[in-house]
């Protein structure tokens, strides 16, 4: 304001109440103290509470009632699930085991054969290290038994490999593991999903300002041969400064993938800071704008674009405020839920910064992809939801990640 203007007295009273408001309104509001890293300290009254009984009857909006049943107890921290052909379901556990679930028990030895990981302590914690990742059969495992498995791989750095190994499954475990793709400078997690021509998507995290250089893996969708090989129809093969592996980029933490079963479009949640979680459909060469962009906040409380919204790049199928920090993709397509058949479903970890408020949001899009509504599923067990998967029975069945964690499966309760 210029000096002239402040010789108004209308105008210097209008400023000083202007700054006395300002000073109530700071005092009137809480300091949070924040963690080394600048994130707020979490409240932890809802944290940690305990599995459910066996057996929990609960109402949702479609469905008159639905059972969550828990089994595989004594998983400690499962990250994701994929079913083998025999109904047998396997679990990868951050802590660098691959498990199996065989009718409903838990085999209580890690599977044999897996790639040595990093594990670096437990979830929900900033920066933590995500040792087994996802898990993913081959199109034709019937065939050739191939499983992949994304994992942190043991290095020099501070900040271990992200790595894609294959092995073959010999009904007991992995032999023939070897990796086939190492994006390097990516770290964090890292989802994989098979398209439906036999390529497959591999998510890449990393530090913000790698995100928007096409020559970098970090905050990349990548898609590569089921050897790893570069497809020759990739976006950017042959164009100098872009690595040929990114199928697209700007993205921030990906935790969740998965393949449409009738359209072949790539679907990924990414979490965004204090809000903007965003459900996009991954279309090649494009850029979802991460970190210029986003509708959400901060950790310390500012939005983190000065006007929010997603001007100038793609924008998301839906998004998230407050934020669910969101794991695990799933379409559903089985009739024992019937009156759920073709929803989105999305695992969330937490809602609004507080812990012990995961869950599964289901969505029920119309023909044209927009949103008609959604509804949050299983608030009252108050669990972390790492991934979900439907049953070769067309039931539900959740990653509870948690170092006493276990297996939800969801079923009709009449």
């Amino acid at each position: 304001m210029k000096s002239a203007q402040l010789q108004n007295p209308f105008v210097r009273i209008a400023v000083l109440m202007g700054a006395a408001l300002c000073l109530q309104i700071a005092q009137a509001q809480r300091s949070v103290p924040l963690m080394e890293g600048g994130m707020p300290v979490p409240p932890s009254g809802l944290d940690g509470r305990p599995l459910p009984e066996q057996s929990t009857i609960l109402e949702t909006a479609e469905i008159p009632s639905i059972r969550v049943v828990v089994m595989g107890e004594g998983l400690i921290y499962p990250w994701a699930l994929e079913f083998l052909p025999d109904g047998s379901l396997l679990v990868t556990e951050r802590t660098g085991n691959l498990r199996i679930i065989r009718n409903g028990v838990l085999d209580p030895e890690p599977v044999p054969g897996g790639p040595e990981a990093v594990f670096r302590g437990p979830s929900g914690v900033g920066g933590s290290i995500h040792g087994y990742m996802d898990i993913a059969l081959h199109p034709d495992f019937d065939d050739n038994s191939y499983i992949y498995l994304t994992y942190s791989k043991p290095s020099e750095s501070e900040r271990p490999a992200v790595a894609l190994a294959r092995g073959r499954w010999d009904g007991s475990g992995l032999t023939d593991v070897e990796d086939i793709f190492i994006p390097e400078g990516a770290r964090g997690s890292s989802r994989i999903a098979f398209g439906h021509d036999g390529t497959i998507f591999m998510t890449a995290d990393g530090d913000d300002e790698q995100i928007q250089d096409p020559n970098r893996y970090a905050g990349k969708v990548l898609r590569l041969n089921d050897d790893g090989s570069v497809p020759a129809d990739n976006p950017f093969v042959g164009r100098e400064g872009h690595k040929p592996e990114v199928y697209s980029l700007g993205h921030r933490t990906t935790l969740s993938l998965a393949v449409h079963p009738v359209t072949g479009d790539v679907w990924q949640a990414e979490n965004g800071p204090n809000g903007g979680d965003e459900l996009n459909i991954i279309r090649p060469g494009v850029n979802y704008g991460w970190p210029i962009v986003s509708f959400g906040r901060d950790y310390t409380g500012p939005w983190h674009a000065e006007t929010p919204g997603h001007e100038g790049f793609a924008t998301p199928l839906a998004y998230w405020m407050p934020s669910i920090a969101p794991s695990g993709l799933l379409f559903y397509t089985g009739d024992a839920l019937a009156a759920w058949k073709g929803d989105v479903f999305v695992g969330s970890m937490r809602t609004g910064q507080i812990p012990g408020t995961g869950h599964i949001d289901r969505i029920v899009f119309n023909e044209n992809l927009q949103e008609l509504r959604r509804e949050s599923l299983i608030m009252e067990l108050r669990q972390r939801i790492r991934d979900i998967e439907q049953g070769p029975d067309g039931l539900l069945y959740l990653a509870v990640d948690a170092e006493q964690g276990a297996i939800f499966r969801i079923e009709p309760a009449g």
